[in-house]
């Protein structure tokens, strides 16, 4: 899965084989290795959320978790199923921050990708 990040934009776009493993798990992972300890290294995932049937009110559809070390994506179960099951090329949603400031997050299929 390819990470980029770029001021206020996170970019993650997923190879065909990562795209069948979300689409059987619910989660792909990353990792960029900062250093010869294990502790240096930051984990980037997307994950999708459960399955249920409706949004709780208020919530973002897109969320980010981040912690020390580990940045996760989690996409609502029926925005992430149509994604993988049509030719739907990818997502964007704009996260409010602070400030008026918003993260804005794509997701896509790089289905030319071949490495």
């Amino acid at each position: 899965m390819k990470l980029r990040i770029e001021d206020d934009t996170l970019r993650l776009r997923l190879s065909q084989g990562e795209l069948d493993e979300f689409a059987q798990n619910g989660r792909v992972e990353g990792a960029v290795h900062f250093g010869l300890n294990p502790e240096q290294r930051l984990t980037y995932s997307l994950e999708r959320g459960s399955e249920r049937p409706e949004t709780m009110p208020n919530e973002e559809p897109v969320q980010i978790h981040y912690e020390p070390g580990a940045l996760t994506v989690l996409v609502p179960f029926v925005l992430a199923k149509t994604w993988v099951e049509t030719d739907q090329t990818g997502f964007t949603h704009n996260l409010p921050l602070a400030d008026n400031q918003h993260l804005r997050i794509l997701v896509e299929k790089d289905l030319d990708c071949r490495h």
